[in-house]
């Protein structure tokens, strides 16, 4: 009887579960699997009882929006992912909208599995990757940047594909896999040939470049062009009294370089704060320009022209090129 009846105060009404069920779909932008209700314990004749009460509204099978009907573009997301088994991922056109790198109006969230799923609804791919391939983002499962646009190598043309790379590097996203990596790891995949195109006319884009490397090449690049060395790695008083470090700084003429290395390295969060931080410099009276490891490859004169302009060094103290920024 006491077994009864704790089935029954839980099948009835609010309980301790319901709230536990709240708080995951809180995690899961409104959505639960039955699978995860199970494991916190429910039977399924509570959990059908809950979707005849309406506090569990069916989306796919096996997978229910919490509280009401209607959930968000991420919420449509997790679902398609829930439903396609555990250890599926968000993939191509909806991985690179979750991630920032393009846009889709595709109402048919893609997903890619290990084994064949058959959802209405969901754009379904039976492929096994790798650990390094896949990771979270905003609490989806989801391919990594890097496997997302290779996977868009083979949905997407050319130019497409290379401004979806490039806003990549705009969002300084990270993968633990180069795209370099992936196209020699996965050399006959679809898209294979347009990446190897880019690549080659690229060639830092496959690579992952560390922070380091750029410090590196931007100061081998100012002695080359007879530009002043700045104080690296510099902190900045600000009003706010907060003292953002940033890349390099020449104090007299008030200027900061950030050093942005190869996109695939953190976050769009890190992108947002990169830019607020941006502005609170430029308030206090510094300016702030933004130099990439491809600019200092691919067009070194443009850029040390417009950094002698910005530094106010005429042509003939470009020998003056040992002094520091201060």
């Amino acid at each position: 009887m006491a077994r009864s009846g704790r089935i029954h105060r839980d099948i009835g009404g609010q309980s301790a579960t319901d709230a536990a069920v709240a708080r995951l779909a809180a995690r899961q932008h409104g959505v639960v699997a039955r699978r995860q209700l199970r494991a916190m314990g429910l039977r399924d004749d509570a959990i059908d009882h809950r979707i005849a009460a309406g506090r569990l509204h069916p989306l796919h099978r096996g997978v229910f929006a919490v509280g009401h009907p209607v959930v968000s573009r991420a919420g449509a997301w997790m679902a398609a992912v829930l439903a396609s088994g555990p250890t599926a991922v968000l993939s191509h056109h909806a991985a690179a909208a979750l991630w920032g790198i393009r846009e889709t109006r595709r109402t048919r969230p893609d997903v890619i599995a290990p084994r064949r799923v058959d959802r209405d609804g969901i754009e379904a791919r039976r492929i096994a990757l790798p650990s390094d391939e896949t990771t979270t983002h905003r609490g989806i499962p989801v391919t990594t940047p890097a496997r997302t646009l290779f996977d868009l190598a083979g949905v997407l043309t050319s130019q497409q594909l290379e401004t979806a790379i490039t806003e990549a590097e705009i969002n300084r996203l990270r993968s633990p896999t180069s795209l370099a990596a992936l196209v020699a790891r996965h050399s006959k995949g679809p898209g294979t040939a347009n990446l190897r195109q880019i690549l080659a006319k690229h060639k830092d884009l496959g690579r992952t470049v560390t922070r380091s490397d750029l410090e590196v090449a931007f100061l081998t690049f100012l002695d080359a062009h007879g530009l002043p060395r700045p104080r690296t790695n510099a902190r900045i008083p600000l009003a706010d009294g907060s003292k953002p470090m940033v890349d390099a700084a020449w104090h007299e003429p008030r200027l900061i370089a950030e050093l942005d290395s190869y996109g695939i390295h953190t976050t769009r969060r890190n992108f947002e704060q990169d830019r607020a931080r941006d502005r609170a410099l430029t308030t206090a009276g510094w300016r702030v320009v933004r130099i990439t490891w491809r600019q200092l490859h691919h067009d070194p004169t443009t850029l040390a022209a417009q950094l002698q302009t910005l530094l106010g060094q005429p042509p003939t103290q470009r020998s003056r090129n040992r002094r520091t920024g201060r």
